[in-house]
């Protein structure tokens, strides 16, 4: 029974230090990829400290969430950064909106 406790620990302290490692990484890179990747990973191991806190319900989302979601966001967004088709000489170009006659209120034009 004791080995297993040791074993237990030892884990949780690799986990821990994992968790560390891994935050400080995502934040203190400076390849904004990189980050992103650091970070879905850092979801992925928090959701398995969940688990191993006995919390099967907060690990799931953790994962689902935290790891996917938040993650696929983060690098799609990271994806329309870096697309060159996005065109910028577009926006000097944009009229702005001018609300329809019938809107604009009684114009009497009699």
């Amino acid at each position: 029974m004791e080995t297993l406790s040791l074993l237990y620990w030892g884990f949780d302290s690799l986990l821990v230090t994992g968790l560390f490692y891994l935050a400080w990484q995502a934040l203190a890179s400076p390849d904004m990829f990189k980050s992103i990747v650091l970070f879905i990973s850092f979801g992925l191991l928090m959701a398995l400290a969940w688990v191993r806190l006995n919390a099967p319900d907060i690990a799931l989302a953790e994962a689902a969430i935290g790891a996917g979601l938040t993650g696929a966001l983060l690098l799609a967004a990271y994806a329309r950064l870096k697309d060159p088709r996005v065109d910028e000489s577009n926006s000097e170009e944009a009229q702005p909106i001018i609300p329809h006659k019938s809107i604009e209120g009684d114009t009497n034009d009699e």
